[in-house]
């Protein structure tokens, strides 16, 4: 496979920026967002604010006794998602082949810059075109493929930039934490202190036969990234932007109770899938056709999100407002758009574990026992 240059980009305590950009005098100041009771959870936490041991996914309570005189905000997923698209839209004009990973970071794919223009000097400008249109802090990490990039991110936040070529890939990866590599579970990770691997270069003396024997599938997964390995593509973002699902009724109808409960039932079950997938969406659609074929969609902007408490009502209240004609539908369908890769935090922004304690146990049993085992009546609220 031919040498690639991958660049991962990722916004700096993205949800903490925001809010100082809206309110300076948060500047340097511990800012902690969501988590405003205390029953809720940290949902991301500024770097200040992280010397006192604060970390996301802690329970607030938990924050507010390590660091009591922390600013708590409660956050705004909407202004959220606005920021994020800004940078997107930024990115998206500029890269040849780019991937949003998430609400906060890209991966761009920019193998060949270099024939013409230098890759360092241009993702440098880049980050520079974005700190100018935004305000928003961002760091970057270079390298030749995703894994290596990320880490090298991570490595070089807050505000930075580190460049890591082929030759020092291994150099570089050696003495960091196991913790580093993307993607590795709690699960694993115990399995491998137990086993006294605590550093990268550790997993990679394993011999990959003895690891995978140990970890599965995932464990020559972690060996490869462990050597620096990784041919996962950038997929172009276009490649992913929507999931739908629609239903022509066998007979016409007007029965518009019924219609409801059809499309509500579509959303729950494509919320779990884009959950299942750790997807996230931002724009809702939904379509009717009526008898005489004449078609219909209207769409709505959403703060990013896979809740079925928040896509049910979203798609209900766009069918009420598409359904004007009074006759015969023919076809309805909906579709979720605008996708992007979940991060945990984000199903951390309600106030209420309760809240994605129940979500976590109704996909588990959806998961074990398949999706239709669980229905929900059209006036069940979350």
């Amino acid at each position: 496979m031919r040498a690639r240059t991958i660049v991962h980009m990722d916004l700096d305590s993205f949800f903490v920026s925001v809010e100082r950009l809206k309110n300076s005098r948060l500047n340097g100041l511990p800012v902690v967002v969501g988590g405003g009771s205390d029953r809720g959870v940290v949902s991301a936490c500024s770097y200040e604010a992280r010397t006192f041991g604060v970390r996301s996914g802690m329970p607030s309570k938990m924050a507010h006794y390590l660091c009591p005189d922390a600013v708590f905000i409660r956050g705004d997923m909407e202004m959220y998602t606005r920021y994020s698209k800004m940078v997107t839209e930024i990115v998206a004009e500029k890269a040849p082949v780019y991937e949003k990973a998430s609400i906060d970071e890209h991966y761009l794919d920019i193998t060949g810059m270099d024939k013409f223009y230098g890759s360092y000097k241009w993702t440098h400008e880049l980050k520079e075109s974005i700190v100018k249109n935004t305000g928003l802090p961002i760091s970057f990490g270079l390298s030749v493929n995703k894994t290596v990039a990320k880490i090298a991110t991570g490595e070089a936040k807050p505000f930075g930039e580190l460049c890591v070529e082929q030759p020092m890939v291994n150099q570089f990866l050696d003495p960091l934490s196991i913790k580093k590599i993307p993607m590795l579970g709690k699960k694993t990770y115990g399995v491998l202190r137990a086993m006294g691997v605590s550093d990268i270069k550790t997993i990679r003396q394993i011999p990959p036969v003895m690891i995978e024997s140990l970890l599965g599938k995932n464990g020559k997964s972690l060996w490869e990234k462990a050597n620096g390995i990784d041919n996962t593509p950038v997929f172009n973002y276009s490649d992913r932007k929507s999931i739908g699902s629609e239903t022509t009724f066998e007979h016409d109808t007007i029965d518009v109770d019924k219609i409801r409960d059809i499309i509500s039932e579509m959303a729950v079950k494509l919320s779990y899938k884009i959950r299942k997938e750790q997807w996230l969406t931002s724009c809702v659609v939904v379509k009717i056709r009526y008898s005489d074929f004449d078609t219909h969609t209207l769409q709505k902007q959403i703060p990013y999100t896979a809740f079925d408490h928040v896509l049910v009502p979203t798609v209900k209240e766009l069918f009420a407002k598409l359904y004007q004609r009074r006759v015969l539908i023919r076809l309805v369908g909906i579709r979720f758009t605008k996708l992007i890769r979940s991060v945990p935090q984000l199903d951390l922004f309600e106030d209420t574990p309760e809240m994605i304690r129940l979500y976590m146990s109704l996909d588990s049993i959806r998961k074990k026992y398949g999706e239709r085992i669980i229905r929900k009546g059209n006036s069940f609220v979350l």
